[in-house]
């Protein structure tokens, strides 16, 4: 009897572990960006991105001010990802900042780099614009997000004046995603 038992047990276990779905290398969500969390350290990148290329720019601290970005390339030369880590040169620093830089990285409601600004409207609640000298960017915290769009896409009324509050009725639909930046910390 306690055998039967015992062998029961074990069948379930090795069916719920089956049941088990990979992670999907190029989901964004709100703690993770593919195999990436917002937990990420630096020293973790070689392992995670083992069959892609980790490539360092380590400059001195009198040019680049201590930042130091990580881009990673799939083997086949595209640039998947530029990672800024919380601290220059430090293998224990976590992911900071992520640049995407390849449109087969979407969000759960389907929002990659070749999305528009209707594509964000329609699926999330924006929670800032930010007017800048060449761009707007928008900001949607449900997914620590940020979208920059060039100001050539806005209205000329709207393009040139940096104190104006730009306000979302103002940004075209059509208007397509320049940057597309996940920030953690």
């Amino acid at each position: 009897m306690k055998n039967y038992i015992l062998i029961a047990l074990v069948v379930i276990t090795l069916v719920f572990a089956s049941c088990e779905q990979p992670q999907d290398p190029f989901l964004i969500q709100k703690q993770n960006v593919g195999m990436l969390t917002d937990s990420t350290q630096v020293r973790e990148l070689e392992t995670i991105y083992k069959n892609d290329s980790v490539v360092r720019f380590i400059g001195g601290d009198e040019f680049t001010g201590g930042i130091n970005t990580i881009d990673i390339y799939e083997k086949g030369g595209d640039k998947l990802l530029e990672l800024t880590p919380s601290q220059a040169l430090d293998s224990t620093a976590i992911i900071e900042n992520i640049r995407i830089m390849d449109d087969r990285f979407k969000t759960e409601k389907n929002l990659s780099l070749l999305s528009t600004f209707k594509d964000i409207m329609d699926n999330y609640s924006i929670s800032r614009i930010d007017n800048l000298i060449n761009s707007v960017v928008v900001s949607v915290n449900e997914i620590n997000a940020s979208f920059t769009i060039d100001k050539k896409e806005l209205p000329a009324n709207a393009r040139f004046d940096m104190q104006l509050q730009i306000d979302k009725t103002m940004i075209p639909g059509k208007a397509k995603i320049k940057y597309f930046m996940i920030n953690w910390h």
